[in-house]
């Protein structure tokens, strides 16, 4: 047995990032303790039309969801301004497989909007977002993760806070020039404890940073927050052009030196990855994020959130000379091989088949988010067995398929077509019959070894 260490990143499974069409449908929320809001068609009291965009197979309205399950994002649109403002969030957004949902509230000028009623809209709509995975006459049964944020521009990221204060269903809020609001959204952001992000334009002159951004982030009591501020950013620039946001700009911001398009991109190039950590659990995007806000081009950034511990593959002989374990106690963990997780194997330690020979890393779970150990791989050093010694069949199966071998004592890795482990055992008869009527039909592969020698064979469930 040879054993080699190496150092990458489970590329196939973190970088691929799906590009989906985008769907779209009008959903008119109700609340039946308020009065007022935007739409019809909601019930009696508070009506909350919200335009939803989401991943789907074709780009149409009221098309079918594409394959899977994806957070929410729920998004507040800024003064006298319009959720369609906002494509260009949506449209990043929905392609890397999130749902955005945008209430239509509080977007007047006279009489003026409620923030109160805004930030309460906020979290009634990602709320009821979340429920609608359970309602078997929704399109979105079925397909919502039970993942949530909330953002908002301006006076929609002011109420952002309110609607993230003391509010425990959401794993992140994030303010776009966030507004002080009345009431306070930097009174509100003190009873915020979710992680948080703060995005500031250096030139903004409608929310000035000093008096809105700042105070707002300095007062939220997040563990983990961070504050980007955008050397030369605007405070319009996170939408897209818009006569009522561009008026205001123009008659107050000085000194705005980048493009549209490069505040879009430096905000994103940091929202990215933090999105797909806190709403899709990818571990190595949180890595990602910290280097982005370490590092991220026309940005002068603060943060927060603690760096997470690396975790190493020890071998513990008091436990066995094929025992491993991750080298630091977390929450939980999850063992994979060849970047596939093991089904079952989700404590600190595991008894490797070294023998069979595969790459194996642990994911640990902290507190604040989670981490992949450096790969440990195994060579067998074993022999091919013929298919003259084990045999397989019947093939295709349906309920059981039999291994037949000339050894009295062999071992099997029972594996889908994309290696992921589903059962591993051993077995002391020459005779042994496997059980696979509760798998899926599909292609299916099994290793046998005997000790000294293995042979993989690929069977089909019909």
């Amino acid at each position: 047995m040879k054993l080699v260490f190496t150092f990458f990143f489970l590329l196939p499974i973190f970088c691929s990032i799906a590009q989906f069409q985008v769907g779209h449908t009008t959903i008119t929320f109700n609340d039946p303790a308020r009065t007022g809001g935007f739409g019809s068609g909601g019930g009696s009291g508070r009506q909350i039309q919200t335009e939803i965009y989401y991943p789907a197979i074709t780009a149409g309205d009221n098309v079918a969801l594409a394959s899977g399950q994806f957070p929410v994002i729920t998004f507040g649109h800024g003064f006298a301004m319009a959720w369609d403002a906002y494509s260009n969030i949506w449209q990043h957004y929905v392609a890397r497989g999130y749902i955005l949902a945008f209430p239509r509230t509080e977007g007047g000028l006279i009489p003026g909007p409620s923030h109160g009623d805004f930030g309460t809209d906020l979290k009634q709509v990602s709320d009821k977002m979340l429920a609608l995975n359970t309602n078997a006459s929704s399109i979105f049964n079925g397909k919502i993760l039970q993942k949530a944020a909330i953002i908002g521009h301006s006076m929609g990221g002011g109420a952002s806070f309110l609607a993230a204060a003391n509010n425990t269903n959401i794993e992140t809020v994030i303010g776009f020039a966030p507004a002080e609001t009345n009431p306070s959204a930097i009174d509100a952001a003190a009873n915020v404890s979710c992680p948080a992000l703060v995005f500031s334009g250096s030139a903004d002159g409608v929310t000035p940073p000093a008096n809105h951004h700042i105070p707002i982030y300095n007062s939220a009591s997040s563990i983990c927050k961070s504050f980007v501020s955008i050397t030369g950013g605007a405070h319009c620039y996170y939408a897209n052009t818009n006569f009522n946001c561009d008026f205001g700009e123009n008659t107050s911001s000085q000194n705005i030196s980048i493009t549209r398009a490069e505040q879009q991109t430096a905000t994103y190039g940091i929202l990215d990855p933090w999105l797909d950590f806190k709403l899709k659990g990818i571990c190595n995007a949180y890595g990602a994020f910290l280097l982005a806000i370490e590092s991220q081009p026309g940005t002068i950034n603060e943060t927060l959130c603690p760096s997470l511990p690396t975790v190493t593959i020890i071998n513990d002989p008091n436990q066995g000379s094929d025992v491993y374990c991750s080298s630091l106690q977390g929450n939980s963990y999850q063992w994979y091989m060849d970047n596939q997780p093991i089904v079952g194997e989700t404590s600190q330690c595991y008894n490797i088949p070294t023998d069979l020979g595969a790459t194996y890393q642990v994911e640990v779970f902290f507190e604040n988010g989670c981490v992949f150990s450096q790969p440990i791989t195994f060579t067998s050093g074993l022999n091919d067995l013929t298919s003259s010694q084990v045999k397989l069949y019947p093939n295709p199966a349906n309920q059981f398929v039999t291994i037949e071998s000339d050894k009295n004592e062999i071992n099997y890795l029972l594996l889908d077509l994309n290696g992921r482990v589903i059962q591993a055992n051993q077995t002391y008869s020459k005779i042994h019959l496997i059980e696979i009527s509760t798998l899926n039909k599909g292609v299916y592969h099994l290793t046998i070894s005997d000790g000294l020698n293995k042979i993989t064979k690929q069977f089909i469930k019909e």
